[in-house]
């Protein structure tokens, strides 16, 4: 009965921010540990939930040609790459700072949630750009748990490469990085299997229900504030606990 709740949970965190085109991965990781779940494995499940709600429309968009694969190379190999080291990493790093990065980081989605604008502010686009930034995030993706699309997608805006391109990039990247930093934190994280999956059913159902919900009379600018406020709250929530 108790992985029922934690289906319906996820999927309706899942419809709520698939309305915003964003992933529930990131609010699902908090809550689960506040209803006791280890934050490793917290960690873990939001990191399965990410990559089976959004593996699909990467390989679409792979199918359709739309993805520029070799101008985000070095992004496409140091992201996944990167990503798994930060898992380890947080093996290393005390759970106290792990979780306040991760406050840190809700707030700061928020913040993105409600006031960044896609334009850049430098011209920053070489392929050596794209790599540090590939290693940098996906260590702190890594991490925190998450698959790193937050972070990528506006710096990657502000440095100066096309919105449109980095959107459909960073799609085609995260599931893989998330995969990866899943897969090394199910090498030290004993794993709840019934709470994977019940997890990834409800996001996977949910995002279909939201991409439905999505042309409805519900104003796109209106959902973002209702998820930012979530997010803050999740963060006040974690430094409290701290």
């Amino acid at each position: 009965m108790e992985y029922l709740f934690y289906f319906l949970m996820t999927f309706g965190l899942a419809t709520l921010f698939s309305m915003a085109g964003a992933g529930a991965g990131i609010a699902v990781i908090p809550i689960l540990h506040f209803l006791g779940f280890p934050f490793d494995l917290s960690k873990a499940t939001g990191l399965f939930v990410g990559f089976s709600t959004t593996v699909t429309s990467s390989l679409m968009n792979w199918r359709r040609g739309v993805l520029q694969i070799r101008r985000f190379l070095p992004l496409a190999l140091t992201l996944p790459l990167f990503a798994p080291l930060g898992a380890q990493l947080s093996r290393h790093v005390d759970p106290h700072w792990v979780k306040l990065l991760f406050a840190l980081f809700l707030i700061f989605s928020a913040g993105m949630m409600l006031f960044f604008r896609k334009k850049p502010r430098m011209h920053l686009t070489g392929w050596w750009v794209m790599t540090l930034l590939g290693a940098g995030v996906g260590t702190l993706a890594g991490l925190l748990g998450v698959g790193g699309g937050n972070l990528l997608l506006p710096l990657l805006i502000l440095l100066g490469f096309p919105a449109k391109e980095v959107a459909v990039a960073v799609s085609f990247v995260v599931p893989f990085s998330s995969l990866s930093s899943f897969l090394s934190y199910a090498s030290f994280v004993p794993l709840d299997i019934p709470l994977l999956l019940s997890c990834a059913a409800g996001a996977v159902l949910g995002g279909v229900a939201g991409n439905t919900l999505l042309h409805s009379r519900l104003r796109p600018e209106d959902i973002r504030k209702v998820i930012a406020g979530i997010l803050v709250l999740l963060a006040l929530r974690l430094l409290w606990s701290l």
